[in-house]
């Protein structure tokens, strides 16, 4: 039996038009476009596609989403927003700042496995998604007026609550949000390098599927925030 979901990731309404998490059409939509963006890629992702795989009409979909960037946005902001849920809830009765910072580089750099909590999101394949895709969602002419509309506040939320962390370890460090975005964007890119180019990279893929990532972040942020 699957497990309902106690806790709600909120998104920004203003990507979609209608909440998908209202109906059983709107999950299959995010389920089944997860599935389909990370088994084709995103610039070969369609509507039509996604249509014909649910068994519906592209016309259907329209009512959801008024196109397929602010569905990628959609699906990478509520994998950010589960981070920082994921983040909220394994360091909530942390005290050692360190301690706290160390979960939270694991969080963002081990492998992702499936949250039965959210029965019709598979995490794992998100996150292959976000490593792959996420910069689709940014680097775009668009990205100013999408700032301004709150597209990437997921995002930010979840690198304001680690660098919070990072200021509680040093509260002197210059740059704590700026760390925690370059390590967010050096995990997916160490992970993809890793999988894809590996001569850019001396991370290797562990048995499991783990990886040496998060060793390699946490050495460079405390080697940083220390000195």
């Amino acid at each position: 039996m699957a497990v309902q979901a106690t806790i709600q990731i909120k998104v920004n309404e203003r990507l979609f038009l209608r909440d998908p998490e209202n109906t059983e059409l709107g999950k299959k939509i995010i389920s089944s476009s997860i599935t389909l963006i990370e088994e084709i890629g995103f610039e070969n992702f369609t509507f039509k596609k996604l249509a014909n795989n649910i068994n519906s009409t592209e016309a259907s979909i329209y009512r959801y989403f008024e196109n397929k960037h602010k569905l990628l946005i959609y699906l990478v902001s509520w994998y950010w927003s589960w981070m920082e849920y994921q983040v909220n809830y394994q360091t909530n009765n942390i005290k050692e700042p360190e301690k706290k910072l160390k979960i939270a580089i694991r969080i963002l750099s081990d492998a992702i496995k499936y949250d039965p909590t959210f029965s019709h999101i598979d995490e794992e394949l998100l996150h292959k998604i976000v490593v792959a895709e996420s910069d689709k969602t940014y680097l775009t002419k668009e990205v100013d007026a999408d700032n301004k509309e709150g597209f990437f506040i997921s995002y930010k939320s979840l690198c304001s609550h680690i660098a919070s962390i990072v200021k509680e370890v040093n509260p002197k460090f210059k740059y704590p949000r700026a760390m925690v975005s370059t390590i967010i964007e050096a995990s997916h890119q160490q992970k993809f390098f890793s999988e894809h180019l590996p001569s850019l990279t001396e991370i290797k893929i562990l048995q499991g599927g783990d990886m040496e990532v998060a060793e390699f972040l946490e050495f460079m942020v405390f080697k940083l925030i220390k000195d």
